[in-house]
């Protein structure tokens, strides 16, 4: 059997191919990895601004009591 120089181009080419798109599906694979990881991170580390919203609605009804104690104690004096 004779090999000709289109069979080995062409085979060259296509093992590139197939190559390529193993490395592209591995690269694939790996980026949504860390997309995922990045995403729970950001979940884990940031609030939702519902909740920060109702955190700061307590903070300012403390500050609201705390600001009539202290008037009522100054005009005790």
């Amino acid at each position: 059997m004779e090999i000709n120089i289109v069979d080995m181009v062409l085979g060259s080419s296509m093992a590139l191919g197939v190559w390529w798109i193993r490395y592209q599906h591995g690269e694939l694979r790996r980026v949504t990895i860390l997309l995922n990881r990045t995403r729970e991170e950001l979940a884990r580390e940031y609030v939702s601004l519902h909740r920060q919203e109702i955190d700061v609605g307590r903070v300012i009804d403390r500050l609201d009591k705390l600001e009539a104690k202290l008037d009522k104690l100054f005009e005790a004096r």
